[in-house]
């Protein structure tokens, strides 16, 4: 279907690709892999037509499809969800627009050109367009009273969701996902693999979620060296292949060093011999000749780092009571119950809107709960990071002495290291921590967090904006920690690497499962299974016991329809002012999400800083959105999940 052929690419002076070769066949399940900057969103840049290469050929099957993800947020103008989730084509979008103004015009007068328009319409596959749209956004935990909602009304996040369900929708011949996972909660994300699974295209997709390539791809294709060498197989797989490679390059590179040493000292010991001479100058000869081997890149994003640890806390290390919590009318807890002990590392799961935020902002200390208890443990000291936690950082500092502001027994040495393996490489550590974007600040707070950890520690996504080595140092990192773990994440890997009890969080309810992930898994399968089947055999009734109608009076039955009328209008209202309460906190939501945006496009520019009052005023303003996107992200995950009951 897609053929590159010797493709060259220098991108700012770097040469990215040399004669490097790519076949995407129909069917395929290709991850593409590398560290941050080796190219591979230049690489969908090229196939898509964005880039030109230097040098080589692209050839695609005729009338071959491509649809394209891309990472950041695209345009989103006038459209509905549902609209943006239909428009699969020019003509489909041209052909809806026809169809509705002409129903509006004519809506009792169907004529020979309204029948032209909807045979074609039809032979394009429209009618079956919404439906399948609409299956799509609900597997992508959209509401069906979102489906007629403005875009631009909706934060950035949702807005890729929604270009997602659109891809899915369209099905190409070759889908390009970059990086398709980073807004997703964990149930849409588990919700995306199984469909991509039965996808009949095939798939070349770009991710930082090691179990998501895990569980769809069928062979890896790393670039390294200039390169694209493929391996079969999923990602784990290709991990052992490559070392297995490495190992024989590297057999093969010491044995070559080791015969031009032998070579050379032969050459040494008798160049100035007239007897040997000849030989000397035939077996210099024999080394200019060979062809010199390469050892393999050595990678040196794998760090061994020995983490401080906290102090040891009491058995428990904290403990909520009876607690009731609500942001205005929506209830979220009512005498919610939790503990977690010393060392225990617990997983929230549950769906978008549930409430594992809120709950870790109360057990943070950073949320004021209407009634109950919070007893932190003795000796506990509590860490909290979330996403938006960046204020505790000294915008005035440069990224290294932030760090080591935290690292009171570790060298500069291995802080260096460790900043190194989040990204801060180089002349990088020295940049003022005031100049970096919302991710590079977050992953410096991940940094200050681990090099001087509390004894129970709070995170809520602490992979987002890490590439896989870093996710690996967090991992190995938590993995030594001691203290007390209570995290949400939406990547899996993560989760089954860290995770030793998971709470199931929905509806203001906690279900708690005492193992990892994987028996969560089976557990909450078998629950579910014995519930339907319990639910089945109470609908059943046995012989003789099925009670016998009553007959009801024209004036009973009058007054029961009205008051089911009654019942419908009072939950029809209530139904409403639930949909205008999430409607109202998203439009807050996206016009701070745009105001961080504008903010850190200004910091990132040089001559911000000419005006040192100015920076230092943006940077406050700056903290004030985060601030207020911190607070407003759980009333509308409490709204969110109450209008989600309603419906």
């Amino acid at each position: 279907m897609l053929t590159l052929t010797e493709i060259s690419k220098i991108y700012a002076g770097r040469t990215l690709f040399e004669n490097a070769g790519l076949q995407v066949n129909r069917g395929d399940r290709i991850g593409l892999v590398g560290p941050n900057g080796a190219g591979k969103s230049t690489l969908f840049n090229i196939i898509l037509g964005d880039i030109t290469p230097d040098a080589g050929d692209i050839s695609f099957q005729r009338g071959f499809t491509i649809g394209h993800l891309p990472q950041e947020s695209a345009p989103v103008g006038e459209r509905t969800v549902l609209e943006l989730a239909t428009a699969v084509s020019e003509e489909i979008v041209e052909l809806q627009k026809k169809i509705h103004a002409w129903e509006n015009e004519h809506p009792d007068a169907p004529d020979e050109y309204d029948h032209e328009i909807h045979a074609r319409f039809d032979e394009l596959g429209g009618y079956q367009l919404e439906p399948k749209a609409k299956r799509i956004l609900g597997g992508l935990s959209f509401r069906n009273s979102d489906f007629n909602r403005p875009l631009k009304e909706m934060s950035g996040g949702w807005v890729m969701r929604a270009y997602l369900a659109r891809l899915l929708v369209m099905e190409p011949d070759l889908l390009m996902l970059d990086e398709p996972t980073n807004h997703l909660d964990l149930e849409s994300l588990l919700w995306l693999q199984e469909y991509l699974k039965n996808y009949d295209g095939a798939i070349l997709l770009i991710s930082h979620d090691r179990e998501f390539l895990n569980q769809l791809i069928g062979s890896t294709i790393e670039i390294r060296n200039t390169s694209l060498v493929r391996y079969r197989g999923n990602y784990d797989a290709y991990l052992v292949q490559r070392k297995a490679k490495d190992e024989q390059q590297q057999a093969a590179y010491d044995n070559q060093q080791r015969e031009i040493q032998s070579l050379m000292a032969f050459v040494n010991r008798f160049r100035a011999k007239n007897t040997k001479a000849s030989q000397a100058q035939s077996k210099l000869k024999q080394i200019e000749r060979m062809e010199k081997l390469e050892p393999p890149p050595r990678d040196d994003r794998k760090i061994s780092f020995k983490f401080p640890q906290p102090d040891r806390s009491g058995l428990r290390a904290i403990r909520l009571k009876d607690v009731h919590h609500s942001y205005g009318s929506n209830k979220v807890y009512e005498g919610m119950d939790f503990e977690a002990e010393r060392g225990q590392k617990i997983v929230l799961v549950g769906p978008n809107g549930a409430g594992k935020s809120t709950l870790l902002k109360i057990l943070a200390g950073a949320l004021q709960f209407q009634s109950g208890e919070r007893e932190v443990g003795h000796n506990t000291k509590v860490g909290y990071f979330s996403q938006y936690r960046t204020d505790t950082l000294d915008l005035t500092r440069d990224v290294l002495n932030e760090a080591l502001s935290a690292a009171s027994h570790v060298t500069e040495e291995s802080v260096r290291s460790l900043l190194g393996c989040f990204l801060f490489s180089g002349d990088d550590v020295f940049k003022t921590v005031g100049v970096l974007s919302g991710g590079e600040k977050s992953r410096l707070a991940l940094v200050k967090i681990l090099l001087n950890p509390p004894n129970l520690l709070l995170m809520d996504e602490p992979t987002t904006h890490l590439d896989m080595a870093s996710i690996e140092a967090v991992i190995e990192a938590l993995k030594q920690y001691t203290g007390t773990l209570i995290f949400i994440s939406h990547d899996v890997y993560f989760i089954r690497s860290l995770g030793n009890k998971v709470v199931h969080v929905n509806s203001g309810q906690l279900t708690h499962y005492a193992g990892d992930y994987q028996y969560y898994l089976e557990k909450s399968s078998a629950d579910s299974a014995r519930a339907g089947l319990t639910a089945g055999l109470a609908g059943q009734s046995t012989p003789g016991s099925a009670p016998r109608p009553v007959k009801r009076t024209r004036e009973e039955i009058k007054a029961q329809k009205r008051r089911e009328a009654e019942e419908r209008q009072r939950r029809s209202k209530q139904r409403k002012g639930a949909q205008q309460a999430v409607h109202d906190l998203e439009k807050r939501i996206a016009r701070l999400e745009e105001k961080q945006a504008e903010l850190t496009a200004e910091l990132e520019k040089p001559e911000t800083y000419e005006d040192p009052g100015k920076a230092v005023q943006i940077n406050r303003d700056l903290a004030d959105v985060s601030r207020n996107l911190e607070a407003l992200t759980p009333e509308w995950e409490a709204a969110a999940a109450k209008l989600e009951e309603m419906e």
